[in-house]
C-alpha cells in the first residue's frame, strides 16, 4: 500500500536537511579563516543548494552515485574508480562520501576545488600528442 504521506514525510527530510546546512553555513560565515570573501554568504546559498541537489540518499553526504550525477550534469562524466579516487582526494581518504563541511570546504579552498579536481583527471587521460610529418632524423647522440 502507497503512503499517502510519503511527499509530506520527503518535505520534513529536506527540511531538516536545509536545517543542519544552515547551520554549517553560519559556522562559515563566523570563521575569521573565510571574512574577506565578500560573496560568501551567497556563495553558501549556492553550494547547499547544490549539494542538497545531489544528497540524492537524503543522509548528508554525497556518495559515489550523488558525485556521479553532479559530474554528469557538469558534462564531465567519470569512471566508477575515478569517481573513487576524487571521493579519497576531497575526504582525504577517510570517509566514502563528500560531507557537507568536506564540500564547502573543497569549493572555497584554492587547492582542491571540484573544477580543479576535475582538470587533473582530464588532464591524466589524455594522451601525449603524438608528432606529426616525417621522423626527424638520428644521430649517433640519440642512441640509449
Amino acid at each position: 500500500m502507497m503512503d499517502p504521506q510519503g511527499g509530506k514525510a520527503y518535505g520534513i527530510l529536506k527540511a531538516q536537511q536545509d536545517d543542519r546546512l544552515e547551520s554549517i553555513n553560519k559556522d562559515f560565515l563566523e570563521n575569521p579563516k573565510y571574512s574577506t570573501d565578500r560573496q560568501l554568504e551567497d556563495k553558501l546559498r549556492v553550494f547547499k543548494q547544490k549539494y542538497m541537489e545531489f544528497d540524492l540518499n537524503n543522509q548528508g553526504d554525497i556518495d559515489i552515485m550523488g558525485l556521479k550525477r553532479m559530474l554528469e550534469k557538469l558534462g564531465a562524466a567519470k569512471t566508477h574508480l575515478e569517481l573513487k579516487q576524487m571521493i579519497k582526494e576531497v575526504t582525504g581518504g577517510m570517509s566514502e562520501t563528500i560531507s557537507y563541511c568536506a564540500f564547502i570546504t573543497m569549493m572555497l579552498g584554492n587547492k582542491s576545488a571540484i573544477a580543479k579536481i576535475i582538470m587533473m583527471y582530464e588532464e591524466k587521460s589524455k594522451e601525449p600528442e603524438k608528432p606529426t610529418g616525417p621522423p626527424t632524423k638520428k644521430t649517433f647522440r640519440d642512441l640509449p
